[in-house]
């Protein structure tokens, strides 16, 4: 196929209406929804007291929701070979931004992290937009590198490594969960491409190694990952949002003690409207709302693994690997903040996504969705455009 057919190709495709899968934004806008009316019920206390109005965050919540919604419409309208033509640029800024967030004076530090960039009063949180451009370039790499990738080691090694830089400056921000969450992202991917399982499972197996020795030679560290396991030997210290967590699901039972109804939110449980929004919503809503979210997420997930298959079986490679990236992290994300709330995992600074408040989470969660929304586009007119050059199609 020339290059001129090739681009009249996509050009045709241009012409087509826009393929809206409407399974996904039926998902996304039930999370968002829930989402709204949590973050409101959990921060309203909270806002009254330190912020003179009960809806502060409730405003801010919607009106970064509407940008992300926007920012999700625009991606949509760029084509997914521009991700992967420039995702090696994409990785350079991805690696800046988590360079520049260490450097003092220009990284902001909140609670002891320096996870943040300024700008003028609004806080931006650069590892999530570099998670996803760092994946975009491992997917990129699965597509160039295919037989590199399955068939020797270093194949492998190469997206390991980057990978492992991006985890090291995360972790001297620090932020073990993103960390985490990346690495464990793009390893699935790289699986899924086609690396040898012996070969993963070896530089797994380096991975986890070496995270253990950075959890024992820091005490500070260790303590945090060990803490949850018995959050009630220090209830009042280390083990205090933990143990106010698990009251807070404990007390919701099967229906919850009703919406604005918990007790823990008010000035009991900290971050209960972003890291902890979820044990609010136990407390609420109780196990049934509990089971509604998870299912709206498996969902959600479910669908983004969906929409990569297509792409793959449309022989849309780099497609198939970044809708794959989309849903492995999705699901992770929600099951480490599901899992911190319920207390068996560490507690991380994770938010639950779509749901907890959170401005650059929300943005590039909603943008990432994007990306998701045009590869089903994509792959929709890929199939009209296989019938059309059918004999006896419509031209």
């Amino acid at each position: 196929m020339t290059t001129a057919t090739m681009s009249y190709g996509m050009r045709a495709r241009e012409r087509m209406p826009f393929a809206w899968d409407y399974v996904t934004l039926g998902l996304v806008a039930s999370l968002l929804l829930v989402g709204l009316i949590m973050v409101t019920s959990a921060s309203m206390s909270i806002a009254a007291r330190d912020l003179g109005n009960p809806f502060y965050f409730l405003e801010r919540q919607f009106v970064f929701g509407f940008a992300g919604l926007l920012f999700a419409w625009v991606v949509t309208r760029v084509p997914t070979e521009f991700w992967d033509k420039y995702s090696l640029a994409l990785l350079c800024l991805g690696l800046v931004l988590l360079f520049l967030v260490l450097i003092p004076g220009i990284g902001a530090t909140v609670n002891g992290a320096r996870r943040w960039l300024r700008f003028g009063p609004v806080n931006f949180q650069v590892s999530e937009l570099a998670k996803v451009l760092v994946l975009t370039w491992v997917c990129s790499y699965c597509v160039r590198k295919r037989n590199e990738l399955e068939q020797t080691l270093p194949g492998l090694a190469k997206p390991v490594g980057l990978l492992a830089v991006a985890a090291v400056l995360l972790l001297l921000e620090p932020d073990f969960g993103a960390a985490t969450v990346l690495f464990a992202t793009g390893f699935a991917v790289l699986f899924v491409a086609g690396a040898r399982l012996r070969y993963v499972l070896l530089l797994v197996s380096a991975a986890a190694l070496a995270f253990a020795v950075l959890a024992l030679t820091s005490a500070y560290r260790l303590k945090r990952l060990t803490g949850f396991l018995h959050p009630w030997d220090d209830p009042f210290n280390g083990g205090f949002q933990l143990t106010q967590s698990l009251i807070a699901i404990g007390r919701g039972s099967w229906f919850g003690v009703g919406l604005g109804s918990s007790v823990q939110k008010l000035f009991y449980l900290p971050e209960a409207h972003t890291d902890f929004v979820f044990a609010v919503l136990a407390e609420e809503l109780g196990l049934v709302g509990v089971l509604g979210v998870i299912a709206l997420f498996m969902a959600l997930v479910w669908r983004a693994f969906q929409i990569s298959r297509m792409a793959a079986q449309a022989g849309m490679r780099f497609q198939s690997y970044v809708a794959l990236a989309f849903g492995v992290w999705l699901g992770l994300q929600a099951s480490v903040n599901i899992g911190v709330n319920m207390g068996v995992l560490p507690t991380k600074g994770l938010t639950l996504p779509l749901l907890s408040y959170g401005r650059s989470s929300l943005l590039v969660s909603l943008a990432w969705l994007g990306v998701a929304l045009r590869i089903y586009h994509e792959v929709k007119c890929s199939s009209r455009s296989a019938v059309m050059r059918m004999p006896g199609g419509v031209r």
